[in-house]
């Protein structure tokens, strides 16, 4: 998947069901330390609550290669789980979820908690900004000067960013280009140059 949808500012939706506060906030994670990192700033930001119960997805959506999810002394299965299959179906990447339940005194039963998580991740989820996350591949650009005026328009038409240019006896640039757009940028760099510029995989 080339590009998909992640979070683009940190959401937080709130409901209170038989006297239980649940806050739920939703925000961006491509790892796991991100995601443990914002479990933590959720309790410094929601201190006091009875349970901070969390799932996240850092991949791709639907992906399962990198979740996580905890109950968080909640009777197994009723709150990370319903949490994490949520986020799974949302059509959204490297995202979490974290929840701070204020406990109200009454017992909301497996049922009822399970469904009090997913509700909330599900909501969180509809309020939170997105944007396009892009799979890009970093490539170097080697062409002569008279080329580089439509260089710079074919780069920008593939959506390639240039992150920085080097001129020398030729002009180097260095890209990053959508991955699924790198045989078009091989194309355009040898219809411009007349197949005498260079591409090369960018290893840094």
């Amino acid at each position: 998947m080339h590009t998909y949808r992640v979070p683009s500012a940190v959401a937080e939706v709130e409901d209170v069901i038989r006297r239980s506060r649940f806050v739920t906030r939703a925000g961006r994670a491509s790892g796991r330390e991100e995601a443990a990192r914002f479990v933590q700033e959720t309790r410094e930001w929601l201190p006091g609550a009875t349970h901070y119960c969390w799932a996240y997805n850092a991949g791709p959506p639907g992906s399962t290669a990198q979740v996580g999810m905890s109950d968080a002394g909640e009777p197994h299965g009723t709150a990370g789980k319903p949490m994490l299959h949520t986020l799974l179906h949302s059509g959204m990447g490297e995202v979490v979820v974290v929840c701070a339940r204020h406990y109200g005194g009454v017992k909301l039963g497996t049922g009822g908690l399970a469904r009090a998580y997913a509700a909330g991740a599900k909501r969180v989820l509809e309020a939170c900004p997105t944007m396009e996350r892009v799979d890009r591949t970093p490539v170097v650009v080697t062409v002569d000067y008279r080329s580089t005026d439509r260089v710079d328009r074919a780069l920008d038409a593939l959506g390639a960013t240039v992150t920085e240019r080097v001129f020398g006896a030729d002009v180097r640039y260095r890209v990053l280009v959508p991955r699924h757009r790198r045989a078009d940028l091989d194309s355009a760099i040898a219809e411009i140059t007349g197949g005498k510029g260079r591409l090369d995989d960018d290893s840094g």
